[in-house]
């Protein structure tokens, strides 16, 4: 029989017999005269176990040692199987707890659950779209280069960010950073600086009063070099103001 006949009697498609083929655990025919692959029953019986053992959740990878050792043991199979199994499930039931709380929280799923809702409150606060997405990068960024040992900690530092009173200074801060343009004099960059140093005091005990401090450490670097490549020269300007006198101070 041809591989489309041999396909269409096992229920599978020709692409994956072709796989099976390339994984090595069903042997390939030779070509007959008139140039196709001649199957035989044999093969359509190896075809139905490999289909049987995949269906119940056995790996492609695992398939040749129950295909060509059959008389093993097979309740050592299963259970380890089954444990294979109950950890799949255990995973997908997180996945759908976090995909679950993601919409709860009509968050983008791009972004990691602690900061998601502040994310959205952020923009709706009408921080600049440049800005919004300036902010929701470096929340991508924070979150995987400060590790989960911190982001309870840094989601602190939004949250505080977020409490009404703050946040309205946050985000008329971030619009007058996002306004500066090479026309900006010296004292605008003072001013703007002052609000963005002030905003930060209000939320640094969320980042060194706890006994775990955040050290961003090259985490830094890395944050510096994104935002590096939206800012212009007056809000560059205006950051190393506000870095200088948060070190001295």
């Amino acid at each position: 029989m041809r591989s489309s006949e041999l396909a269409a009697i096992a229920g599978v498609s020709v692409r994956a017999l072709r796989h099976y083929h390339q994984l090595g655990i069903l042997p390939e025919p030779p070509r007959s005269a008139n140039g196709y692959r001649d199957y035989n029953v044999h093969h359509l019986v190896r075809l139905l176990r490999i289909v049987r053992l995949a269906g119940l959740g056995f790996p492609l990878h695992k398939l040749p040692e129950l295909l060509d050792r059959p008389d093993d043991d097979p309740v050592s199979q299963l259970d380890q199987l089954d444990a294979e199994l109950a950890a799949r499930i255990d995973r997908l039931t997180a996945q759908r707890a976090l995909v679950a709380r993601l919409k709860q929280e009509r968050a983008a799923p791009d972004l990691p659950p602690e900061f998601a809702p502040y994310a959205a409150l952020f923009a709706a606060g009408g921080l600049p779209p440049r800005f919004a997405r300036l902010d929701r990068e470096q929340l991508i960024l924070l979150a995987h280069l400060v590790g989960d040992e911190h982001l309870t900690s840094i989601a602190r530092l939004y949250g505080r960010l977020a409490e009404p009173g703050l946040l309205a200074a946050a985000t008329e801060a971030a619009a007058r950073f996002a306004e500066l343009d090479d026309d900006s004099g010296d004292e605008t960059l003072r001013e703007v600086a002052d609000d963005l140093i002030s905003v930060c005091a209000s939320v640094a005990e969320e980042l060194t009063g706890t006994e775990n401090p955040v050290d961003l450490g090259d985490a830094a670097a890395l944050l510096a070099d994104h935002s590096d490549d939206l800012l212009n020269v007056a809000q560059k300007r205006v950051l190393a103001l506000v870095e200088s006198r948060l070190r001295t101070s």
